[in-house]
């Protein structure tokens, strides 16, 4: 099936990225220390020893997306993504707010991620520093403007930056799946637990409510992977292998977050005391509170990982923000501004230091405001990403819809994978916002119902408003099914 009118080049830099590198940048992303350390205590306190169930049942739908993303990628290789492949199987309108939520997520998450990297490098040069909250902030932004500049330096760089990052961070979780296996041959162990074949087993926990719950705190630390289909257009075979490299990023995340999770699982039980997995009081990292126990001296690797971890994906992104953008300015969707690229080191340049600019100041302003307020947004992120994820997947399905018939592959691999992960995002958008609209969800309370959800549902809203008044201002009277004819892209120096 054709992918439609050719799109002109945007002026990005063609063939720049193999596999190895685009698979860095998918699995990056998705800050794998990070998310690990951030949700695997709250997994347990869901479903106690059921969490590695809950990581493996949260995997379909993100493999099923991916597989959605592959085949729209190898039809029409577009650094637009979700806004260029939606655009042109549901409409422009739908795409534009795909577009819009794929870009809010990421301002959204560079706050969180900036927050974590700021927190975790003053735990290493001084950690009684760790808790001021103002010095923290201002590293965060620190950590944003140089990742903008990094990234404005163009694609290789950015490219060779991954390649470092993401070896410090696998070889700290190499280190200490190492010495914890180690540990636990010796009979050294914090609270040895032997492994089970019921913590595979989604039906043996308490019910399915607790396990519902876990899956959608597990389905979102697998995003990101999609960050390395929005530089298909600088990727060598632009087609094939950005698709590839998303479907290995998601399959070595599963790979890190069960393994990882099993041997810590193993090393310290998943008690409610010590060091168990489900005390509360260390339940947002525990990968810290059990580095101790596991690595004695070597310890601070670990905070290295989630520091490194957080940094790249600071800078990760930003990259599929910038060429989101840039794609709706060169099909007129957005301010041709945005389509600006740098003449030397082409990337978008302006597209790129505005989601900079806009990532420190809204991070800058939550922070000083309300920390409330920035963390409710975090929790609102979920919906961001369901939503755009989903009306790709249902783009797949809708696109290809002549084809389906056509072969058991594409019956499968364009009908049946996209339209269940497009479902499965649906019921994790719809099951999200009706959590958060309980006034005991999150931090704040809003016209009596929860922050999260009103920031949320509120941010979507605001992006139908922002479009309604861009299409009215150009007077766009183009078919809804049909992108606006292409302009040029622009140049800076």
């Amino acid at each position: 099936m054709s992918g439609g009118a050719a799109v002109p080049s945007k002026g990005l830099k063609n063939g720049s990225l193999g596999l190895w590198g685009s698979f860095t940048i998918g699995l990056s992303s998705a800050a794998p220390a990070y998310s690990l350390a951030a949700t695997l205590g709250l997994l347990v306190l869901a479903v106690g020893a059921q969490a590695p169930a809950a990581l493996l049942l949260a995997f379909l739908p993100m493999l099923f997306t991916a597989i959605a993303y592959n085949e729209l990628n190898k039809d029409d290789p577009d650094c637009g993504t979700t806004f260029t492949w939606v655009s042109k199987a549901l409409g422009r309108r739908t795409g534009w707010m795909g577009g819009w939520a794929l870009a809010i997520s990421g301002v959204v998450v560079l706050a969180n991620l900036a927050a974590v990297a700021g927190e975790y490098l003053w735990h290493l040069i001084n950690p009684g520093l760790a808790g001021n909250s103002l010095l923290v902030t201002l590293t965060g932004v620190g950590f944003i403007a140089l990742m903008t500049w990094l990234n404005m330096r163009g694609i290789i760089i950015g490219e060779r930056m991954q390649r470092v990052m993401i070896i410090i961070q696998y070889a700290a979780l190499v280190l200490f799946a190492g010495m914890a296996v180690f540990r636990l041959a010796a009979g050294r162990a914090a609270d040895f637990t032997a492994v089970d074949l019921q913590w595979f087993n989604p039906f043996a926990g308490d019910g399915l409510q607790s396990m519902t719950y876990a899956v959608l705190l597990a389905l979102f630390i697998y995003w990101g992977w999609d960050s390395c289909l929005a530089l298909n257009e600088e990727t060598r075979d632009p087609a094939r292998t950005p698709g590839r490299a998303a479907l290995l990023a998601s399959v070595a995340l599963l790979v890190t977050y069960v393994g990882i999770s099993v041997l810590v699982m193993m090393f310290a039980g998943i008690g409610e005391d010590g060091l168990g997995l489900a005390n509360a009081e260390h339940a947002d990292d525990v990968l810290y509170a059990v580095s101790e126990a596991v690595m004695g001296p070597w310890a601070p690797v670990i905070v290295v990982a989630v520091l490194v971890s957080a940094v790249s994906s600071t800078q990760t992104t930003i990259l599929p923000t910038a060429r989101g953008t840039l794609a709706m300015a060169v099909h007129g969707a957005l301010p041709a501004r945005f389509a600006a690229v740098h003449a030397r080191h082409r990337t978008p340049v302006f597209s790129t230091v505005l989601m900079g600019i806009v990532a420190s100041a809204y991070y800058l302003g939550m922070s000083l405001v309300s920390e409330n307020f920035l963390a409710d947004s975090i929790a609102s992120l979920g919906l961001f990403i369901a939503f755009y994820y989903g009306i790709t997947a249902y783009a797949c399905v809708w696109r290809f819809r002549r084809t389906l018939t056509s072969g058991i592959r594409n019956l499968f691999m364009r009908g049946i994978f996209p339209l269940a992960g497009a479902l499965s995002m649906t019921a994790a958008f719809l099951i999200s916002a009706v959590d958060m609209l309980n006034p005991e969800y999150g931090s704040t309370v809003m016209f009596g119902v929860g922050g999260a959800f009103v920031i949320g549902i509120g941010a979507l809203m605001l992006g139908a408003v922002l479009m309604t008044l861009w299409y009215r201002h150009r007077g766009a009277e183009e078919p809804d099914s049909v992108l606006p004819d292409p302009v040029p892209a622009g140049t800076a120096n």
